[in-house]
């Protein structure tokens, strides 16, 4: 992938405070859910650097290879927790809002795991990995992990 523009560099203050507002939504929410969440979200959009990105940063907060491996099938996989299926089925139905499925299911299924709240935080998350995920397809980025850059 090569990239098309450095959007940190060509608007900084902007970059600046989308990653605050970015860094700012999770605080409500698990870490792990929120990685979870993350990768996800950027399998569905296809985002290679997001995906290899938040892997990292997952098993950096103890998440298994499992259940990283297992998350593009998490509803035949019995390793999620009732809590992570409704975020996962929630990232899902708004990931792909554009194709025309009904939301209900996912949230009913929300709304009887998180309280308003953090449906609200989970929402906004959502949101914003879809719109980092836009970013680095749309500019072709690539940013090497902390793992892989030291090896």
């Amino acid at each position: 992938m090569t990239a098309k523009l450095d959007p940190y560099a060509a608007s900084p203050s902007l970059m600046k405070q989308w990653t605050a507002v970015s860094m700012a939504v999770e605080k409500g929410l698990e870490p792990d859910l929120v990685e979870l969440v993350k990768i996800r979200s950027s399998q569905i959009n296809q985002c290679a650097n997001c995906i290899n990105m938040h892997s990292v940063d997952a098993r950096a907060h103890g998440e298994t290879e499992q259940r990283i491996y297992l998350l593009s099938a998490w509803r035949e996989a019995p390793c999620y927790t009732d809590r992570e299926r409704a975020a996962l089925a929630w990232t899902e139905a708004l990931t792909t809002i554009a194709q025309g499925h009904s939301q209900e299911a996912a949230h009913a299924a929300l709304a009887a795991h998180f309280t308003a709240e953090e449906q609200v935080n989970l929402t906004l998350m959502i949101n914003i990995i879809n719109g980092w995920n836009r970013i680095a397809v749309g500019f072709g980025l690539w940013y090497e992990t902390p793992a892989k850059a030291a090896a």
